[in-house]
């Protein structure tokens, strides 16, 4: 099953459940056609977010405050990390296998709406409507997990 035969509502609902369930974000909703879930100990408000577009599912981390994102871009430069493999580190992990899918990409650019935006088209060709919400899940997931290390989007642990 295309990523166009899944329904986007009903992938929406399921992955807002799963996403209230795993604990590691603020507050989940779904509105404007996409789920929003904040991103948890944040120095400045960021927002991970499932988005349909078309026929493409993406996952994405956004961000109003331009110094929130530097100091992510600011991170990667200093450690030599790329953002691909990071992210399929955390991936693999959450049991997603990039040499049968294929590797995570993703896009950095201010959007219209003027939004820093992290994103990556989830790939569905040949899911059903459960494993599509599992792949998106694990997405989500896998993007809290590799940007919470990077720049100061996690706060948590700044008075230890």
């Amino acid at each position: 099953m295309a990523a166009a035969q899944v329904d986007g509502e009903a992938l929406l609902g399921t992955v807002a459940a799963a996403a209230e369930r795993a604990g590691v974000f603020g507050p989940v909703s779904v509105r404007d056609g996409m789920l929003v879930c904040e991103a948890s100990g944040s120095a400045e408000p960021a927002f991970y977010r499932v988005e349909l577009e078309g026929s493409s599912v993406w996952v994405s981390l956004v961000m109003e405050d331009r110094w929130q994102s530097e100091s992510i871009e600011s991170d990667l430069v200093h450690t030599g990390d790329k953002l691909e493999e990071l992210l399929d580190e955390e991936l693999a992990e959450l049991g997603y296998n990039s040499g049968e899918v294929g590797a995570p990409t993703y896009q950095h650019f201010r959007s219209e709406d003027m939004l820093f935006t992290f994103r990556s088209e989830v790939p569905l060709a040949g899911l059903d409507r459960d494993a599509a919400g599992e792949r998106v899940m694990q997405w989500l997931r896998g993007y809290e997990a590799c940007f919470r290390q990077l720049g100061d989007m996690d706060t948590s642990n700044d008075d230890e």
